[in-house]
């Protein structure tokens, strides 16, 4: 079996409200490897934001370990977490944070381009991407031309532009209606199979956890394998 991608040990994170501390993740153990595709489901306000959040070196743990692609990123400084990010990890999120003034190619291009890429092969990657998820009519509209599916999968495009080799996705299909839900959640687990990434996609949706390769669930600080 191949090496994990992402490995957390022992993650814990509180949080002050007032005089009390609320613990949202308890000594939290989770392994996700090349293509693996695992769902993370649980209430809301059970941590799951909390956890990948600390998963995208976005937020420090209280305790505990984040490890990438073997590399124990746990105590990085906040310039060489980036790095990871900008090099490993591609996010999704709720809302799609497009950029409103440029088009949809652009706003796949521009991270590359962030990355160092050249203008031109990132346009051209962008165009691949764009299309693979059925948007090659749509690369020069901006995303106000746009519905909100189409806008999510140009954020998925995105988000696996620099070809990261993990991929954290936060409710990506929270805003949609059902239909539409139904269609980005088959884009995304698509465009992650072909790309060959490993994922943690956090959802409340459970007929759409239902088609990942392993679901688990957070409850009181920890988490479980969730069988349907």
């Amino acid at each position: 079996m191949s090496d994990p991608v992402l490995s957390i040990r022992g993650l814990r994170r509180t949080y002050r409200s007032g005089d009390k501390t609320l613990t949202v993740l308890n000594g939290v153990d989770l392994d996700v490897r090349p293509g693996e595709i695992v769902g993370l489901i649980g209430p809301s306000g059970s941590g799951k934001s909390s956890l990948l959040h600390a998963a995208g070196l976005l937020e420090h743990p209280d305790a505990g370990q984040i490890i990438v692609e073997g590399r124990d990123c746990s105590n990085l400084s906040d310039r060489q977490r980036t790095r990871v990010r900008l090099a490993t990890i591609g996010f999704v999120y709720q809302a799609h944070h497009l950029l409103a003034e440029f088009t949809a190619l652009d706003n796949v291009a521009l991270p590359q381009m962030i990355a160092g890429r050249s203008r031109r092969a990132a346009r051209a990657r962008a165009s691949e991407l764009l299309s693979s998820l059925g948007l090659a009519e749509r690369v020069d509209h901006q995303p106000a031309q746009m519905s909100g599916g189409e806008q999510q999968r140009v954020a998925i495009a995105r988000a696996l532009a620099n070809a990261p080799r993990l991929l954290l996705a936060d409710e990506p299909t929270g805003n949609l209606d059902p239909h539409t839900s139904g269609a980005v959640f088959e884009s995304l687990y698509g465009l992650a199979r072909q790309e060959g990434v490993a994922a943690l996609v956090a959802t409340h949706n459970l007929d759409l956890a239902r088609h990942m390769d392993r679901v688990v669930a957070l409850k009181d600080g920890h988490l479980e394998e969730q069988r349907f």
